[in-house]
């Protein structure tokens, strides 16, 4: 008879890879596979070591910005977005280039767009230095949008024709804290613009629902996930505030902190948005050399949302 302690998991679905990681890192295979290696990606085409280092092996190289990118060779775009001036620049060196940019923050950036052309000054609610943030000031001219990060900061703006604002976001924040921002600069600015559809993901909310479920039925919760994944981040703090305080951040197995599991029978795993089912399962193997495992799933709902390729991989 085992003399392992009993542990019960219980997995959250959906967890893991959305539809725009999914196609960011087709996109990346597809072209290895049209172009040859090397093909370039400026940034990490997702935030997570894991995918990156495979996709490195495969002969992707990873660059910080397009003039380490040499010329001739095809260069794509992380999932992030990026500014407008960036496609500008390897336009004027006639680089081939991919767009990898998910499709649902493009709908961020055409919104703001629309909001501009309307002559709105634009509300940004993110965290400043993401590259999604800056690839969304990026699609106006300087002066044009305002980042909101913090309920303070709407608490505090002045803005002189406040007629004249609109309001978009970030696609990877905490439901519950955008929602508070929102409703003060609704209270404050009663005839702010919104987005026509809400900006927030499908997958940041159904990852940030699902681990609420799991919260309650666990002594604590392992989140899979880049320690500068804005979605992951969020699910750490979603499940504290929903009361289970040992809620941690991990890359894979080898980062699990153990001695803070001692003494629990229950442990909730979720994953990311930019992080693989494989890094679950090994998480999971990784319990059962510790623990007799038992497996339990809450699901939430099931995801079947698909985005198309660009025209260059179309076929």
């Amino acid at each position: 008879m085992s003399d392992k302690a009993e542990l019960r998991i219980v997995l959250a679905n959906p967890r893991g890879f959305c539809a725009g990681v999914d196609r960011a890192i087709e996109i990346v295979e597809k072209a290895l596979v049209k172009y040859g290696a090397p093909v370039y990606v400026r940034h990490e085409i997702v935030h997570n070591k894991f995918v990156v280092d495979r996709l490195r092996d495969m002969g992707a190289v990873f660059v910080d910005e397009l003039d380490a990118v040499p010329d001739g060779v095809p260069v794509i775009f992380s999932a992030h977005g990026v500014p407008k001036s960036v496609p500008e620049a390897a336009e004027s060196r006639k680089l081939e280039y991919l767009d990898a940019t998910c499709p649902l923050v493009s709908k961020v950036h055409r919104g703001a767009e629309r909001h501009h052309a309307d002559g709105k000054h634009i509300l940004l609610i993110g965290h400043a230095g993401h590259p999604e943030v800056i690839g969304t000031m990026g699609q106006l001219p300087p002066g044009s949008m305002t980042l909101i990060e913090t309920e303070e900061d709407a608490e505090n703006l002045e803005y002189h024709t406040p007629e004249n604002l609109a309001f978009v976001t970030q696609t990877t924040l905490s439901l519950d804290d955008t929602a508070k921002i929102i409703e003060i600069l609704q209270r404050r600015f009663p005839s702010i613009s919104v987005p026509k559809k809400e900006d927030i993901c499908y997958a940041t909310t159904n990852r940030q629902h699902a681990v609420k479920l799991i919260a309650e039925k666990t002594e604590a919760i392992l989140v899979l996930g880049a320690p500068n994944s804005s979605n992951s981040n969020r699910l750490v703090e979603v499940a504290k505030r929903e009361g289970c305080d040992k809620s941690v951040l991990v890359e894979r197995a080898k980062d699990i902190d153990w001695s803070t599991l001692e003494g629990i029978s229950s442990l909730g795993i979720t994953a990311g948005a930019s992080a693989p089912e494989v890094l679950v399962e090994e998480v999971i193997d990784a319990c059962r050399e510790r623990y007799n495992v038992t497996i339990e799933t809450i699901t939430l709902t099931d995801e079947n949302v698909t985005f198309k390729l660009p025209r260059q991989l179309a076929s």
